[in-house]
């Protein structure tokens, strides 16, 4: 498992500010963000698809840039910025959400932080009932393929929305034999996303252990990219 939190956009919150296409992902500063809620244990993610992940488009995290973020904001009509609806962290990443509402506010983007209790917005967000902007993490293991088949493509359990052409490359590249080609057309469908922007990454969950002084081996990350004790068989003492 490799967590991956980001914020998902859904495409027709762009329709009136296309300029997010190109500005987003400089919206906030993600080393920030990590060092503020994981101590800096969470590096920062240029992709939702781990770069550990077979078939991964490596993607370097963007450079936080408001100044950008305005400006593009201008050129696209919108000087004084504009209301993007709700903002909804997945429990329990509350104050994290807020941070990124601040993040938005700071360049003009008006939020209204939504929380929920995890239940609760798990049910709304199967049956696709967040609007706005969502700060969600995905943990599904696999290789790239596994984590677009989710989030990505129009009939994904957790997409909100979707382009018919990244979906009529994802079935050309689930009916492909031959490896290359196939990870040539799941690196397009990446490309595809960055480009969009339909997913502004934020890091890779990773979190701060407690380690007492009598622990020899915690054994953190021994099955990489588990970020847990693991296997505990491996977990040694200090021997006294």
């Amino acid at each position: 498992m490799r967590w991956a939190l980001y914020v998902t956009i859904s495409p027709a919150w762009l329709d009136p500010a296309e300029v997010a296409v190109s500005g987003l992902n400089s919206f906030w500063f993600c080393y920030a963000l990590s060092d503020a809620e994981r101590l800096g244990a969470s590096p920062p993610a240029g992709s939702i698809i781990p770069q550990t992940f077979e078939f991964a488009l490596p993607i370097e995290p963007s450079p936080y840039d408001p100044d950008k973020a305005k400006r593009l904001l201008a050129e696209a009509g919108y000087p004084n910025g504009f209301d993007a609806g709700e903002l909804t962290p997945a429990s329990p990443y509350t104050s994290l959400g807020e941070s990124v509402a601040n993040y938005l506010a700071a360049v003009g983007i008006k939020t209204k932080l939504r929380t929920m209790e995890r239940a609760a917005f798990q049910t709304a967000r199967n049956a696709k009932q967040l609007g706005g902007l969502c700060v969600c993490a995905s943990a599904r293991y696999g290789n790239a393929a596994t984590r677009i088949e989710e989030v990505v493509i129009s009939t994904g359990v957790y997409a909100r929305g979707g382009y018919p052409d990244i979906d009529a490359l994802f079935k050309q590249q689930d009916n492909e034999t031959d490896r290359a080609k196939r990870e040539a057309l799941l690196h397009q469908i990446q490309q595809l996303m960055h480009e969009r922007v339909m997913f502004a990454p934020i890091w890779l969950y990773i979190w701060p252990s407690g380690i007492g002084p009598r622990v020899e081996d915690p054994a953190l990350m021994s099955i990489n990219p588990y970020p847990w004790s693991a296997p505990l068989e491996d977990v040694r003492l200090k021997q006294s």
